[in-house]
């Protein structure tokens, strides 16, 4: 019998999504299916319906997991940068090369979910596009001159997915160029 005590059902849940991206990122998208989800977190095939009806409904929530982590790393970085000019492009320079969210396992295992969502369904992928255009409006009002700010969320951008999809690494005397350029982004008009 099913234990629908909420800890076991937290449990279960995080079990079968934590399967779920393992599934992706070892195996590939085609290889995520229900039956293989189950087996993979141990739970019973009606288990793993009892919190996901269908592969949109696990994504869904893969999706969700991600955004609700995605927020609560950069909220938890932006909060040790200063007020002021710049903060929230700042902070997405703290959160790319000195937290260690952007190349923790986690984030590595966000390009699982990433490319599932994507597969199955792009829309999936809403939950993470409003987080990223709250991100862009802040930068907007950041008090620094037009562009600098997305010029340094692009750039993040670019070395998150590069890390994601193992597509270059950068060593660290080539991070430490590309952060002192970017910084030079920070410097308000006169």
């Amino acid at each position: 019998m099913l234990d629908h005590h909420p800890s076991a059902a937290q449990d279960t849940r995080s079990r079968v999504l934590d399967a779920a991206e393992h599934i992706v990122q070892s195996r590939g998208v085609p290889a995520l299916t229900l039956d293989a989800a189950a087996r993979e977190a141990g739970v019973s095939k009606g288990g793993l319906l009892y919190h996901f009806a269908s592969k949109e409904a696990l994504l869904q929530a893969l999706m969700l997991r991600l955004r609700d982590h995605i927020r609560q790393q950069f909220n938890m970085v932006r909060q040790t940068i200063p007020p002021g000019p710049g903060q929230s492009a700042r902070a997405l320079l703290a959160w790319q090369f000195d937290s260690g969210c952007a190349t923790d396992e986690r984030t590595d295992r966000a390009a699982a979910i990433f490319l599932a969502a994507f597969h199955h369904d792009s829309a999936l992928l809403d939950p993470v596009r409003k987080i990223l255009a709250d991100i862009r409006a802040d930068l907007l009002a950041d008090g620094l001159p037009p562009g600098h700010g997305l010029a340094i969320m692009a750039a993040c951008d670019g070395l998150f997915m590069a890390h994601l999809f193992r597509l270059y690494t950068l060593d660290a005397a080539r991070l430490a160029e590309l952060r002192a350029s970017l910084e030079t982004l920070l410097e308000t008009a006169p």
